[in-house]
């Protein structure tokens, strides 16, 4: 079994790039790749989530013994890394053709991949504020902050910037698939609200609990939160939000 790295080191420091350095098997036994075991643990993480992820069930799942493993990874931890930095990767907005796209268009097209991404993969956003940054999500990061500062914001407001929009995306993702209602539940709900209209009238009136139109709802926040981080600033259009619409994801 391989020697494993001495120190310790935080989350923040350690580069999982390191993890990328393929080591002999033991002799006698069938080659694994780093790839094809990241791409088998994300299907696992997908399949059970965090905790149906053992070393042991992966090694089943690729056909291998468990020993195999550790000639590719340290740990769990060490791929589960791997697997959050893999399904975060981003290949960009699509081409344009005509006018140059605009930084908001950037901004906007970035953090809605990144919502559907944790979407698709709901574990990644229960994973992501506690494991290593990996080269995936830094480049995230890095675009992200390219925009910002064409469209103007300042290297002194950047890390503010940065954080509120993580915040807003890992705070729309986790809602979005944690409080996930049935339409029985929701009509029950507002039921009661209009039961007890005298208590609550501006939610009632509103219809809060019927409107699950979680894209247009992340979509509008997210102009909300451009316009305040980057203040007289015209944008190219503004989606309509509001309960009645057809619900998205």
């Amino acid at each position: 079994m391989a020697a494993k790295r001495s120190g310790t080191r935080s989350k923040w420091s350690r580069p999982i790039d390191a993890a990328l350095q393929p080591t002999p098997p033991p002799h006698g036994e069938t080659p694994l790749s780093l790839d094809r075991i990241v791409a088998t643990a994300v299907e696992l993480l997908d399949e059970r989530g965090v905790d149906g992820l053992t070393m042991r069930r992966l090694a089943d799942r690729l056909g291998s013994g468990v020993m195999s493993l550790y000639w590719h990874v340290d740990n769990k931890a060490g791929v589960c890394d791997l697997a959050l930095d893999s399904v975060l990767e981003y290949r960009g907005p699509p081409p344009q053709t005509g006018e140059s796209r605009d930084w908001r268009e950037d901004v906007v097209h970035m953090l809605e991949d990144w919502r559907a991404t944790m979407l698709r993969h709901p574990w990644s956003a229960s994973l992501l504020p506690g494991r290593a940054l990996g080269p995936n999500i830094l480049g995230r990061l890095e675009l992200l902050a390219e925009c910002l500062s064409r469209a103007g914001v300042a290297d002194a407001e950047m890390n503010v910037a940065i954080w509120s929009l993580w915040n807003y995306v890992m705070g729309a993702t986790i809602t979005r698939t944690s409080f996930d209602l049935s339409d029985d539940d929701r009509a029950a709900g507002q039921q009661r609200l209009t039961r007890s209209s005298a208590r609550y009238p501006t939610i009632e009136r509103s219809r809060l609990l019927l409107d699950d139109d979680w894209g247009g709802a992340f979509t509008k926040g997210l102009d909300f939160l451009l316009d305040g981080l980057v203040p007289g600033r015209a944008r190219p259009g503004v989606s309509a939000a509001g309960p009645g619409r057809p619900r998205s994801a």
